[in-house]
């Protein structure tokens, strides 16, 4: 079993900076890839960040630059750091993780665990 959960999120401002955390548990000896997604508009998972097992991280066109993957402090945490915030930004991320095999670029349905989703606001 793998439990995901994301803290972090909230509120900021057009500009301003946002964290977000992902403690990933249980089995976590098979996992492969972890990410960050979030739901656009149109109800569809975007792909934000990655990480790979090796380390490997990368970030979608629409958020280089401005946000950050990261392996967190404590063990099987990860971090995305969010900032210059745009109002495109809002929505809910997700954490989600592979097994073992799957790569980082796979569709986001064969990601086969992720977290409840925590929601972003961007306002001024």
């Amino acid at each position: 079993q793998v439990q995901v959960e994301e803290t972090g999120g909230g509120s900021g401002q057009p500009g301003g900076s946002l964290k977000l955390s992902c403690k990933i548990s249980g089995t976590t000896e098979d996992i492969d890839c972890r990410a960050w997604f979030r739901q656009t508009p149109r109800n569809e998972r975007e792909r934000v960040a990655t990480i790979d097992s090796n380390g490997i991280t990368s970030v979608s066109d629409s958020v280089e630059g401005r946000m950050t993957i990261s392996e967190g402090n404590a063990k099987n945490t990860l971090v995305l750091d969010m900032t210059d915030l745009k109002p495109e930004d809002a929505g809910t991320y997700f954490c989600a993780a592979t097994w073992s095999g799957r790569p980082c670029w796979v569709p986001p349905g064969m990601y086969a665990h992720w977290g409840q989703g925590i929601q972003v606001t961007v306002s001024s």
